[in-house]
This record gives structure tokens, C-alpha cells and sequence, in this order.
């Protein structure tokens, strides 16, 4: 391994607004002129993206390089126009496609720093990023951020509805080959195989990772003055283990959180956004309700794992503090060559977020426990959680449903469980304790008539 040559440090301690002065020009736009259905936007490097990366063009008459030119961009600053190298090289690239209909030009893709990407279905605005590969991410060693370096974009087929690329992968642990068959629509899709080879002992490496950003909502509202009701680009961990769906809301901890959810073969798990309104954010600018569900979809045999949650405490909505991702359980040796397929669905409502059958979570919500209106007696935490759909919304009130709830560390003091009249919302309120500094963990679902009703509700409360 040898590592990268960073740009210039000019152009690394560029602010924000600084680097927004450097536009592509779309005009400049790789197969503008061809009848692709796709086209490619080049970026610069600077601020957040401090190492060139190498792009290649791929096509029937074979492999050229896509040279950088400073003058497929506009500069607002000229002195720092002047200052940019002729050979600089590229930061990054966007894919266009006309995804909101024939006559739009839309981006859509973004592969920009280290090995992150971000991607939109129809009618989202970029909330959370998918990597290629993590590496002892949370552990106290420190993480090893592997970069893609080197890219190969197969141009498509004219009217094709997908395209084609190749990555390299590099890192002083691993050396890694990609390959990201895209396909946009209302959920667009991802279809990767990755190709690992070890050059180190891993202690943990993770799979597909996700990273997101939880600020606050109505469950965990912390002390923010704000006048939104929720700041987050995702609500909620969801997997999908055989016939059980997983659903963990997400938190903004007071320390660093981690939680292991541990599987064989999970159909599917990730990261989604499922308030869809405007009234439960109030942002006219960020539009959170706009935000992409990612749910990935591992192909082949994954074997025993976890998918682990890591959960970082933020101030600040700017700052990307919720990682998920799957570790196998054997451990990644020098030497070894593993591969992993996976298809990434992004969209408002991608396949595996939600079940038809099975009753979802409709809101977390938590307060001091005991009653309401009282002088306090306890220093319970008093958690409710809201079902509905799937066979819940035939069920009359009277119906045989019952709570199974499970605690860890903790101790469950007091359940109730009803319809809300006039819906079809089943409310399940506890009361729970636990020893301070100790992180509680809970479980909850309905049952009735022989089966699971809903999604299993997952929360970690960490007691002060």
C-alpha cells in the first residue's frame, strides 16, 4: 500500500461557500452529445475531498482516460482560479438521468470522498450515504477509512435505463475491486459486488456500511431549542430476518452508543425515513421528508453476523453521526479473498422497509413515567409505542391482542395496551427502570391468534 498525494493545502482549507465557487460546467458533460440516457458530471477536489481520484471512460472501442481541464468549471473566486494546478486532477463525479420524467436532466449519483456515495429515487432531495467498506469503525484503535482511487465508467447502450462501473478500493488493510450495475427510477437501485483481498488482520469489518444523521425527534427530543418537531435524514433501523421485521428507532446518546443485532442470512436491513409529511419536520429548506430509505439486500449466502448500530453524540444537523453495517462472523485475515453481493435500494419506500402483513411502528414517544398530572413517584421512563396496519387494522378493540415485551438490564413495571377510538392505532405504553449509567435494552411486538401482528420495536435507553 502506498498512500495517496493529497491536493494542495490551498484547497484543502477551502470554507464551504469557497468551494461551491467552483461549478462544473453541464455543458462540459461526459456523453452530453450522444444519445446516452446518462451523462456525467466531473468535480473538483477541495475541502472535504483532499485526494484526487483517476477516471476512465469504457466503451466498445476500449479504455480511455477522462482528463481534467480547469476550464470545464466556472470560478467565482478568479485569484484561486489562477492558483489551481493545470493537472489537479478529479474529486469526484455525478451521474445525471431524466428521472423525473423525459424531458428532465436530474442528478442523481454522487461518488465523492473516500469511498462514500449518495444516491436519490424519484422526487427525493441526498440525505444519507452508503460507503464501499468499513474498517474497525467505533473501536478504540481508531478507523481506517478506505478510498476508492480509480474509476472506469462504462458508457451505455443508447435508451439503456442502466449503466455500469467499476471501482478500485485501497487502505493499508485491504485492496478491493467493485463493480455498481445502476439502475434509476422511483426506487433506484444498485446491484454491487465487491471483491476484498486482506492485506491485514481486520478486528471488525463492515459491510455495506450506511451513515446517516439523527439530531432529534419526538422520542428523543434532548434539550434543542428548535423550532422543528424532528432533525434527521433517517428515523429508524430496520431488518428483515425470515418472517420478523426489526425496527429500531434511532437516538441522538449522551454517549457513544453501539447496538449488535445479531442474524443468519438476514433478508434485508438499513436505514429509513418513513415520516413522509411536512408538518413533522416544519423545514422548508432541508425538507427532510424527502430523504431517502436505503434498505440493502444481501444476494448469496452471507452466513452468521451482526448488523451493527453505532450511534454518535451531535449538536449539530451538519454533522453525519449514525453508522450501520454487517459484520460477518468470521474475522477478515491477512491473505484472505472474500466477496459480498448486494443490492441497494434507495427510495421513499424501497423494498423491505415495510411489510403488508405485519402491523408498523407509527411513532416512539418517552417521558417520565408514572401518571400523568401527578406528583412524581418514580424515576421511571415511561416509553409508547404506536402500531398500525397489516391485519391490526381489522381487528375490533376487544380483539385477543397481547404484548410480548422483554427487557435487558432493566425491569418492566407497569404495561397497558388499547386501540386509540376512531383508528386503527394500537398504543402500548410501559413503564421501565433501570439502574443509573446502565444501557437498558428493550423488545416489544403484538401477538394474537397464533402469529406476530407486527414489527419487533427495538430501543436502547441509556439511564443517567
Amino acid at each position: 500500500y502506498q498512500a495517496p498525494t493529497p491536493i494542495p493545502a490551498f484547497l484543502r482549507e477551502l470554507t464551504y461557500e469557497q468551494y461551491q465557487g467552483i461549478r462544473f460546467k453541464p455543458e462540459n458533460s461526459l456523453w452530453i452529445k450522444s444519445d446516452a440516457r446518462f451523462q456525467v458530471m466531473l468535480m473538483s477536489p477541495g475541502l472535504y475531498f483532499k485526494h484526487p481520484v483517476v477516471l476512465h471512460e469504457v466503451d466498445a472501442e476500449g479504455v480511455r482516460p477522462i482528463t481534467y481541464n480547469k476550464t470545464d468549471y466556472n470560478y467565482t473566486n478568479e485569484e484561486l482560479a489562477k492558483r489551481i494546478p493545470a493537472d489537479l486532477g478529479h474529486g469526484g463525479f455525478k451521474l445525471t438521468y431524466p428521472l423525473q420524467g423525459p424531458d428532465s436532466r436530474n442528478q442523481f449519483l454522487v461518488f465523492a470522498g473516500a469511498s462514500y456515495f449518495r444516491a436519490l429515487g424519484r422526487d427525493n432531495v441526498y440525505g444519507l450515504s452508503a460507503r464501499g467498506l468499513a474498517i474497525n469503525t467505533g473501536l478504540s484503535d481508531g478507523e481506517e477509512f478506505p478510498r476508492f482511487t480509480e474509476f472506469w465508467l462504462e458508457r451505455p447502450q443508447p435508451g439503456s435505463d442502466h449503466m455500469t462501473l467499476y471501482a478500485a478500493l485501497e487502505s493499508n488493510s485491504v485492496t478491493g475491486a467493485y463493480r455498481f450495475v445502476i439502475t434509476p427510477g422511483e426506487t433506484t437501485t444498485m446491484d454491487v459486488t465487491a471483491r476484498l483481498y486482506m492485506r491485514n488482520d481486520v478486528a471488525q469489518l463492515g459491510i455495506s456500511p450506511l451513515t446517516s444523521m439523527f439530531l432529534f425527534d419526538g422520542a428523543d427530543p434532548g434539550a434543542f431549542y428548535d423550532y422543528r418537531s424532528s432533525v434527521h435524514d433517517s428515523s429508524a433501523l430496520v431488518m428483515n430476518v425470515g418472517e420478523t421485521t426489526f425496527y429500531r428507532p434511532l437516538k441522538n446518546p449522551s454517549r457513544l452508543a453501539s447496538s449488535y443485532l445479531g442474524a443468519e442470512n438476514p433478508t434485508s436491513f438499513g436505514l429509513v425515513q418513513r415520516e413522509r409529511e411536512f408538518d413533522q419536520y416544519l423545514d422548508a429548506q432541508a425538507h427532510y421528508e424527502k430523504r431517502p430509505s436505503l434498505m440493502v439486500q444481501p444476494l448469496g449466502n452471507w452466513g452468521k453476523g451482526t448488523v451493527r448500530l453505532l450511534e454518535i453524540p451531535t449538536e449539530l444537523e451538519a454533522n453525519d453521526n449514525i453508522v450501520a453495517y454487517w459484520v460477518p462472523e468470521d474475522p477478515a485475515r491477512a491473505g484472505d479473498a472474500l466477496e459480498f453481493s448486494y443490492r441497494l435500494h434507495w427510495g421513499m419506500t424501497p423494498p423491505g422497509d415495510r411489510s403488508e402483513e405485519l402491523g408498523q411502528v407509527v411513532r416512539t414517544r418517552s417521558g417520565e413515567g408514572g401518571v400523568s398530572g401527578v406528583e412524581k413517584e418514580t424515576d421511571a421512563r415511561k416509553f409508547v409505542v404506536d402500531f398500525s396496519g397489516g391485519l391490526l387494522r381489522n381487528l375490533s378493540p376487544d380483539a385477543e391482542v397481547v404484548p410480548e415485551i422483554t427487557v435487558q438490564q432493566g425491569a418492566v413495571t407497569q404495561t397497558s395496551l388499547s386501540r386509540i377510538s376512531g383508528t386503527d392505532i394500537w398504543r402500548l405504553v410501559m413503564d421501565v427502570e433501570g439502574e443509573p449509567r446502565t444501557a437498558v435494552e428493550l423488545r416489544a411486538s403484538l401477538k394474537g391468534y397464533g402469529r406476530t401482528l407486527t414489527e419487533t420495536w427495538l430501543y436502547q435507553w441509556i439511564k443517567q
